[in-house]
This record gives C-alpha cells, sequence and structure tokens, in this order.
C-alpha cells in the first residue's frame, strides 16, 4: 500500500468519557496517579508427562495478563533495552545507564554533570547498534535544555563517557514537549521523536514547520545528518517500530490522546496544531493530506491524562498477545493493547482487571527474548501471563 493511500486509513475510537484535562506529560508531578497493589500471581504447573520431542503441548488458556514486580524504588528508570550478553540496558533519566542481569544493577555510564534532569527534561531515550553492540546511542537535555544526541563506545564492561560523539544538537524554546524515545529502523538509520518546542496551542509554530522539531528525525549515524522524515507530533512520548510501520502515541493538549500507525515513508503529517486526535484543533480546520489516528483516548477515561506508547508483543510466553501493541498512561496508569490489521485499530483489550494499576507509567521495553517490561517512575515490572 503507498504511504499517500495509508493518509485516509480511519481507525477506531477507544470508548471514553468527557472530562478534559489540562496539558500533562509523564514527567510531570506524580501524586496525581493512582495505584493499586500490583497482582504478582504467577502460576506454577506440574512438569508435562508428555513427550515434549515429538508432541507440542498446548498452553492453558489465557486467563489474562499480570506483573512481576522485577525491582521498585528505583530513580525514574526512562528506557529498557537488550543489552551485551543476555543482560538488559536501563537508562535513568538522571543521566545513568546500568546493566541489569535480573537481580543487580552495575553502573555503566554516568553523564548526570551534563544532563537537565528536571520536569521534562532528562536522559530520555537509549539504542545499541543493532550490528555492534560496542556502540550506545543516548537523547538526552544538555545543561542548555537542547536536545542532544550522542554515541558513546564500551570499553570492557563499562562506557566511556569521553568517547561522546554528537550527533544531533537541537535547540528547544521551553522547557517541555521534548519527546525522547531513539530507535534504529530496518535502514539503518536512527529515529528520533521530537515535540513542537514545548509550551501551549503549538506558541512556537512548530507543528507544521519544517524544522526538526515536531516530527520524526532520521538521523544517519555515519555522517552525523539528520533530516525531518515526519512532522505534525505534538509531543511523541513513545514511538515503535516494527517492521515497516511505526507506531506512535502523541500526547494531547486540552481533550484527546491519540495512537497512530504509519508506514516508515516519508512524508506523513501527524495533523498537530490543525488537529488534535480526530478533531479540529481551534474553531474550523481542513484536515486534508493528514493522517488520522487509528485510535484517541478522551482525557478523563480512567483518568487518562497523557499517553504513554509501548511496544508490539512479539515474546513467545504470551502467543495470544502476537502482534499487539501496548499502552498506558501517565496518570489513567492501566494497560490496553489493540492489533492493528492493516486498516485500523481491532482487538481492543483492556488487561486493567487482572493485572491492576502500574502507577506513573513511564516506558515500555523489551528484553533479548522481546518479553515486555512496564516502567514506572520508580519501578520495574514485568508482563507475564495468567494461565
Amino acid at each position: 500500500m503507498s504511504a499517500k493511500a495509508w493518509l485516509v486509513l480511519v481507525g477506531v475510537a477507544a470508548v471514553s468519557c468527557a472530562n478534559p484535562a489540562t496539558d500533562a506529560s509523564p514527567t510531570t508531578d506524580t501524586t496525581s496517579a493512582t495505584s493499586v497493589p500490583i497482582q504478582t500471581t504467577i502460576v506454577t504447573e506440574p512438569p508435562s508427562t508428555v513427550d515434549t520431542a515429538t508432541t507440542t503441548v498446548a498452553p492453558e488458556p489465557l486467563q489474562g495478563l499480570a506483573y512481576r514486580e522485577v525491582r521498585s524504588g528505583l530513580p525514574f528508570p526512562i528506557a529498557l533495552i537488550p543489552g551485551r550478553g543476555s543482560d538488559v540496558l536501563v537508562a535513568f533519566k538522571r543521566g545513568t545507564v546500568s546493566s541489569f542481569d535480573g537481580t543487580d544493577f552495575t553502573d555503566v555510564l554516568d553523564i548526570t554533570d551534563q544532563v537537565t534532569d528536571r520536569g521534562e527534561r532528562g536522559l530520555l531515550g537509549m539504542a545499541l547498534h543493532p550490528t555492534d553492540p560496542d556502540r550506545l546511542f543516548l537523547h538526552y537535555s544538555d545543561g542548555d535544555g537542547s536536545t542532544v544526541v550522542s554515541e558513546f563506545a564500551f570499553d570492557g564492561n563499562v562506557v566511556d563517557a569521553n568517547s561522546e560523539r554528537i550527533l544531533l544538537s537541537e535547540a528547544q524554546p521551553a522547557g517541555n514537549h521534548n519527546g525522547g524515545w531513539i530507535q534504529f529502523g530496518p535502514d539503518g538509520s536512527l529515529y528520533l521523536g521530537l515535540g513542537d518546542g514545548g509550551g501551549a496551542d503549538d506558541q512556537f509554530g512548530n507543528g507544521q514547520a519544517d524544522g526538526l522539531l515536531a516530527g520524526l528525525v532520521r538521523i544517519d549515524i555515519d555522517s552525523a545528518t539528520a533530516d525531518k522524515f515526519a512532522k505534525g507530533l505534538r509531543n511523541p512520548w513513545r514511538f515503535w517500530i516494527e517492521d515497516d510501520l511505526v507506531y506512535v502515541a502523541d500526547v494531547g493538549q486540552n481533550s484527546y490522546e491519540e495512537i497512530s500507525v504509519a508506514p516508515l515513508a516519508e512524508g506523513v503529517n501527524y495533523g498537530w496544531s490543525v488537529m488534535e486526535g480526530k478533531h479540529c484543533f481551534r474553531a474550523e480546520c481542513d484536515p486534508s493530506g493528514l493522517l488520522e489516528p487509528v485510535l484517541e483516548v478522551e482525557h478523563g477515561d480512567a483518568g487518562t491524562c497523557s499517553i504513554t506508547g509501548g511496544v508490539v508483543y512479539s515474546g513467545t510466553a504470551i502467543p495470544e498477545l502476537a502482534g499487539h501493541y501496548l499502552y498506558s498512561d501517565y496518570c489513567g496508569g492501566y494497560l490496553r493493547s489493540f492489533r492493528f490489521d492493516g486498516a485500523g485499530a481491532v482487538e481492543l483489550r483492556d488487561w486493567t482487571d487482572s493485572t491492576g494499576l502500574a502507577g506513573s507509567v513511564v516506558s515500555f521495553g523489551v528484553d533479548h527474548g522481546k518479553e515486555v517490561y512496564v516502567l514506572t517512575t520508580d519501578s520495574i515490572l514485568k508482563l507475564e501471563p495468567l494461565r
């Protein structure tokens, strides 16, 4: 399907209720988030007596999903990715990176002296090179609050802070709407999500402008050059590239949070600030040529205030979840998912009855087996099946 055809896809709206909220973000005051005890039920089954060399045993029916608390009391984990060897790497908003083996954290990098950790600023994204795990890439806010994307090199089991090679530096006119996620695409480029420069009402006029702000940015890591790949984003708080598709969760302003799915092709316009979700942001608008989100969540729906984008499940522990995009909300703390069928969001599910509320969800991550983790402002939770 051509990129042009994708621009007119119509998605399925989430069930919502009207209770407009003011602008919120994944790094604002955590006291407004409601939390209930996290379910940590793990079903232990007796060993099978079936000869598994010749017979495949179907799993017990899925009853729901549960969180297993991996670690609590953490200083704002912001990203979790497969690391070198069998460990995962965890980035913390204050400006540190640690290797985690499931039991212990080992510090591998500390750049707190060059990171502004305040409000929506901080260390915001992390990626390893897809073929050379000695190359680490970070997105952070520097001392002036500018967006910086840099490459660092591992030296043995730690990262050499002096090896930094800056790939991109972009001034930010305000302290919010910094976006944050970085991820390699199938073309080998590094992709970065940036917001509209902050403030409110797209006051700096970046939403539909051609500069790097308010869009997805593609970075050639060898030449350290960047171009704006797509535009019209307010504050993409997590995107996820799966094969040739990109799932973008964009934080709304007055009334609607949204998730869009588009091909990883140039020229997509996500609509801000002409549109907020599927609605004109101002009194009148022309939505021609704008990508309509596949799903929107109205403020007030189960406490929704600021969407947290997640990942497409491709692990093996929960085959029933294959192809589902998981997402949450900073204030709502719920867990929801849908599957994109090429034309819209289908199989919408709310898993919160079985998982409970996680708290202030700020990010998702995956390990080497592509199993999913949910990160809150102070904890790491692993998603597991209830059977």
